[in-house]
């Protein structure tokens, strides 16, 4: 219809639903430490890396409402060694993927 304008949710912000499945992923990859800081979200860092892929901004210029932009790059860098790592048979974006299309 000419004049009506249809808006398009994100295609940054992971699905809650799809991010329940990915976090075992990423927990897998990346466990958690016995001390330290409490973990962020998964699913919220995702996002972030998601949106600073999608959109080619510099890592500190992500929006705050992402979360802190050092915590997002260190988490993509920490899944970045995973890719290629000899001792991991998938990389995490093949087994994100794997679970996206298995629902």
């Amino acid at each position: 219809m000419i004049g009506t304008a249809e808006t398009l949710g994100t295609i940054w912000e992971i699905p809650v639903h799809l991010g329940e499945q990915i976090r075992p992923v990423i927990l897998e990859m990346d466990p958690l430490k016995a001390t330290g800081r409490k973990r962020v979200d998964p699913r919220r860092m995702v996002d972030g890396i998601a949106f600073r892929m999608r959109s080619g901004c510099q890592w500190n210029r992500l929006s705050k409402e992402l979360g802190d932009d050092r915590t997002i790059h260190r988490t993509f860098q920490a899944l970045s060694r995973h890719f290629s790592s000899a001792g991991w048979s998938w990389g995490v974006l093949d087994r994100l993927w794997a679970v996206r299309v298995e629902e």
